[in-house]
């Protein structure tokens, strides 16, 4: 804002204008943080964040600059998924990361049914325990290995690739409710 000898918002340094007292920019993109309104303004426009800034009640501008900062730079950034790309990513980490809960709650039933009646909890496959059963469980239900970690970038594009086939479903087994991804 000039007036005073103080700098012009950053909007208005790079639109090369005049800041105003009641520039509606000012408040939202300092001139220490240029970068910031370029961004925007490079996928939004200059016009469009001004009118919708202008149509928003004061309490909800700041919010409405915040989204649309991290728009723009998840845009600058992966021009063609955008924000999208950064929430599937994280989407498809979060459901890795119950699988490996439920892989863990499983091991941990198992060891205190493994505790109270001294037998194997191999599931089918081999690891420390003992002798693999040949797919079965104790209780004679089939158990399958649990999934293996992969890479972020093999999730981001698994995900990318196909995110509409993965669901979950709920087991309803003698452990309880645990959660399975298919």
């Amino acid at each position: 804002m000039t007036g005073s000898g103080m700098s012009p918002c950053a909007a208005c340094k790079l639109l090369r204008r005049r800041c105003t007292r009641d520039c509606v920019f000012a408040p939202y993109f300092p001139p220490d943080e240029p970068q910031k309104f370029a961004n925007v303004h490079k996928v939004f426009g200059a016009a469009n964040v001004n009118k919708m800034l202008q149509e928003l009640p004061m309490e909800a501008r700041g919010d409405a600059v915040s989204s649309m900062v991290y728009e723009a730079d998840a845009r600058v950034r992966d021009p063609v998924y955008g924000c999208v790309g950064a929430i599937s990513s994280l989407q498809q980490q979060v459901a890795h990361l119950q699988t490996q809960l439920a892989v863990a709650n499983a091991e941990i039933v198992c060891m205190q049914i493994n505790n109270d009646s001294n037998s194997d909890c191999s599931h089918g496959y081999q690891n420390d325990a003992g002798p693999s059963h040949h797919g079965y469980n104790h209780y004679g239900n089939h158990m399958s290995p649990p999934v293996q970690p992969q890479s972020p970038e093999v999730h981001s594009n698994h995900y990318r690739a196909n995110h509409y086939n993965h669901r979950s479903e709920y087991n309803n087994s003698e452990y309880g409710d645990q959660m399975m991804w298919t």
